[in-house]
């Protein structure tokens, strides 16, 4: 009971196929690619949100803070 080869996978994407047939497997890609991009969107979204107003206020302050610093020891 080794592995599969390429041949097996074969015959099994041809039985998918014809069980399900590619219009609606195609569908299932489509939708399963929406769903991925989706996922992804809310993943950056969430990221982006991921800090409460105070402390994006705060962290504002200190990169200000940081570039004054910077001003003065330039001059």
């Amino acid at each position: 009971m080794g592995s599969f080869s390429i041949w097996h996978w074969l015959v099994v994407l041809v039985i998918v196929a014809l069980v399900f047939g590619t219009k609606k497997l195609r569908n299932i890609g489509e939708d399963l690619g929406g769903a991925v991009k989706g996922f992804k969107k809310g993943i950056k979204e969430a990221e982006s949100e991921d800090l409460p107003p105070k402390q994006v206020a705060d962290q504002n302050t200190v990169d200000v803070q940081a570039q004054e610093k910077q001003d003065v020891s330039k001059n």
